[in-house]
């Protein structure tokens, strides 16, 4: 019964601040402060099952988020917006409420099968190695779609916010705001269900000592598959997220630098922490808005702080705990059995 009223807390806050947004309570900047919170939870988070749990070092998640951002684009522009390629949009904007879930889930597949690109080599390679495996595929995803002209090549992609509108104009409410939030609330209930579960256990398992979880029965190179692929696949649902935000996509919008930001929110909330890296990103984002005015200083007073925080505090805000392990009262809810 508490576990379903924090459901239905949780769900009536999401309700509250959409019709905040509705009413213009909450500025547009707000709003989409708000929905780059979501979208940073989602990619750090995910980032935090492979670097945490896993203990493997993958920095090349920008380019996971990529292919999710382009595949969702590409798909819901030939759905619901003129192009170049089919000319008329194949289906009609009642469709939209349908399409835009659909795109958003054949995105978060792309990605998740890019990951392999990962996940395979990591069988036979890690630490260092792997780092750089997985910095190649980013370099791999940004220089492909860069040479890409059918979809804008370095120009970037555009008409996605045809996907929007159409929902507005069958009912008027913020429905990207609506949709990152229900993306980002899945997303961490699904990382926390499988870190949870029986088969999940085999995660850290890897990460104390890989040859003992051989011995111990962990099939480690099926472990490594599901873990790269389900943090590369909510990669790209943020992704998907992130380009009908802005309604628009760049392919350096994805490079190295990306990818590093989302590692610094990993390394900020903890290692082995969902909830610390959660707090982490809001953080990070709320960060980055208030130092705004420092223009290209903001990386100067940025890179700083973090310096300080791995000084004092190399374990990251919330290190390896839960905010169950702080307040033992919450442990209840953490729990899925």
């Amino acid at each position: 019964m508490q576990k379903h009223t924090v459901t239905i807390s949780i769900f009536v806050g999401m309700a509250i601040i959409a019709v905040l947004a509705k009413f213009n309570v909450l500025s547009p900047y707000h709003v989409s402060v708000l929905m780059f919170m979501g979208v940073n939870v989602i990619l750090a988070t995910s980032l935090n099952l492979v670097n945490g749990y896993m203990g493997e070092f993958s920095c090349g998640h920008g380019g996971f988020m990529c292919v999710g951002a382009y595949v969702s684009s590409i798909c819901t522009v030939l759905m619901f917006s003129k192009n170049a390629i089919l000319g008329a949009p194949l289906l009609p904007a009642s469709m939209t409420f349908i399409g835009f879930p659909v795109a958003l889930f054949l995105g978060a597949c792309a990605a998740a099968v890019a990951g392999l690109v990962v996940a395979i080599p990591s069988f036979k390679t890690r630490g260092d190695y792997l780092a750089i495996i997985t910095l190649a595929a980013n370099y791999i995803v940004i220089s492909a779609i860069n040479n890409m002209e059918i979809f804008g090549g370095p120009r970037g992609f555009m008409g996605m916010s045809a996907t929007e509108n159409g929902m507005k104009s069958l009912v008027n409410i913020p429905w990207m705001l609506i949709f990152t939030m229900l993306g980002t609330m899945g997303s961490v209930w699904l990382l926390r269900r499988f870190v949870s579960s029986t088969l999940g256990k085999g995660v850290p398992a890897i990460a104390q000592d890989e040859i003992a979880a051989e011995i111990m029965s962990v099939d480690t190179n099926r472990m490594k598959l599901i873990a790269f692929m389900l943090s590369s696949g909510l990669a790209g649902l943020a992704g998907g997220l992130y380009a009908h935000i802005l309604g628009y996509v760049n392919p350096q919008s994805f490079d190295i630098m990306r990818s590093t930001e989302i590692m610094v929110m990993v390394y900020l909330g903890g290692m082995g922490s969902l909830s610390g890296t959660a707090l982490a990103a809001v953080l990070f984002t709320v960060l980055m808005e208030a130092l705004r005015f420092l223009d290209v200083w903001k990386w100067v007073v940025i890179p700083l702080v973090l310096i300080l925080l791995m000084q004092f505090r190399p374990e990251g805000l919330m290190g390896n705990k839960e905010l169950s392990d702080l307040f033992p009262k919450l442990r209840k809810y953490y729990s899925f059995k």
